[in-house]
């Protein structure tokens, strides 16, 4: 009778987990943890409140409000996104996270952003085409979309080449710093991002350059596979699009030009 009981229990207890996993939206329970760069404005960033927000976490919070979820806010090594996604640590990456070129790597959502990489150069520089970037020193963000565009031979390696040097950074505050002291002499990266970062620094100092690198579309990036949860997301998206959320967000973070959720 004690073998019985205890047998019993252990498959009431089994049963009571497979029914709590049936319900989980994401790593645990009823949480949404999504994975971010804390320093990619206006898409996730610290604010001067100490908390972090953006158009995409604000974009996260809004699909937890429909859904029930409690969203938690992960900060990543960009670098190390990818196994913070396999290992199971966050849900998805949700942060300005390009499709083009990884379309087979993630389970991806519908894109919701149109975005081209740039470069940015301060104006006194005189720099005011490709070609004058020739022999200088271009900084770009490691792991970014911009530096796999000047690594791949057939989009902007061959420009790439030109430069002196192409230096990667953790971030780009740190690499905007650099700009600004002269280190280096332009900067690739998202266009959204570099409106950003000239905009809070005054709109005097720096320009981008007329020619793109090239353009993409971001989306939320989710293990391969986990289309389950993708689903849910894009259904949450497409109801954001009808009742205005999206287009508020998308015009407080002055990006309601380069959306493309239809």
């Amino acid at each position: 009778m004690k073998k019985k009981l205890i047998c019993l229990a252990g498959a009431m207890i089994l049963g009571a987990m497979m029914l709590a996993g049936c319900s989980s939206s994401g790593s645990s329970g009823n949480t949404f943890t999504v994975g971010f760069d804390a320093e990619y404005p206006p898409y996730g960033y610290m604010d001067e409140n100490g908390d972090y927000t953006g158009f995409d976490l604000e974009l996260a919070q809004a699909v937890c409000d429909l859904e029930g979820w409690t969203l938690v806010k992960q900060p990543i090594n960009w670098d190390n996104k990818d196994n913070e996604l396999n290992s199971g640590a966050i849900d998805c990456i949700w942060n300005g996270f390009t499709i083009d070129g990884r379309e087979d790597d993630y389970t991806w959502s519908v894109p919701y952003v149109d975005n081209s990489q740039v470069i940015v150069v301060a104006k006194s520089s005189g720099i005011t085409t490709f070609a004058d970037l020739s022999d200088k020193t271009v900084g770009v963000q490691a792991a970014s979309a911009a530096l796999e565009v000047l690594q791949d031979e057939e989009q902007q390696k061959a420009l790439a080449d030109t430069f002196k040097t192409l230096q990667e950074f953790g971030d780009y505050n740190t690499a905007f710093t650099e700009l600004q002291a002269g280190s280096v002499d332009a900067i690739a990266m998202d266009i959204g991002v570099a409106q950003y970062q000239i905009a809070s620094r005054g709109n005097d100092e720096f320009i981008i350059l007329d020619e793109h690198l090239n353009s993409e579309q971001y989306g939320v990036g989710f293990k391969l596979g986990n289309e389950e949860l993708r689903d849910k997301i894009n259904a949450d998206l497409k109801t954001l699009k009808a009742n205005g959320t999206f287009d508020s967000l998308a015009d407080k973070y002055e990006l309601s030009d380069m959306t493309c959720l239809e």
